[in-house]
């Protein structure tokens, strides 16, 4: 029976890499994976998913407009898919991820689902809100806080790596503007 999953994570947890060894899984057993990834996270190249261990693999974009429902069902009609893997799912809209439970409830198809949980300010991101409430299975990745106990927070930076606690929600980075802490250490960066 087809279930939607949502693994989430503060950032450097592994998700990417996660999502990689399970469509290299599928493929390895001769079914068919497909990959969606967020069209505004270009920092490995635009529709590529790729982990900071190395590994790679070309992906679906998909936008604020994309109808995920139908975009599957006509990848389906074209070849049978075995499951769907998002990456980036945290910028899905609550629209996006009632679609995919569609794709599960309606094409059968898994669909795997990973990103972050909240944001620099501690929030849901509407697509994590969604998905904690309607997925099957929930499945946290963890990282540690640099001083190892488990990170379950993210802070953003600026260019001179001074924490910073306003700004958009969404601002594409990596290590470079963002760091996985601790609650603890969240709230003492931020001077709470």
């Amino acid at each position: 029976m087809a279930q939607m999953y949502f693994y989430y994570s503060a950032m450097n947890a592994g998700k990417s890499t996660t999502l990689l060894q399970s469509s290299f899984n599928y493929r390895e057993r001769g079914m068919n994976s497909v990959i969606f990834t967020a069209e505004i996270d270009d920092r490995d190249g635009v529709g590529k998913v790729s982990s900071r261990i190395g590994l790679q693999s070309d992906a679906h974009l998909y936008n604020a407009n994309t109808d995920m429902f139908s975009a599957v069902k006509t990848l389906n009609q074209a070849e049978k898919i075995h499951c769907i893997m998002i990456d980036e799912c945290q910028f899905l809209s609550k629209q996006q991820v009632y679609q995919l439970s569609e794709v599960v409830d309606k094409l059968h198809i898994p669909v795997l689902c990973y990103g972050l949980r909240s944001d620099f300010l501690g929030e849901l991101f509407e697509g994590s809100q969604y998905l904690l409430a309607w997925a099957d299975k929930l499945i946290e990745l963890k990282t540690i806080c640099h001083c190892g106990r488990k990170a379950n927070m993210v802070v953003r930076m600026d260019e001179n790596g001074v924490v910073i606690a306003e700004g958009d929600q969404v601002a594409i980075g990596g290590n470079d503007r963002y760091d996985s802490v601790c609650r603890m250490h969240y709230k003492e960066a931020l001077g709470k």
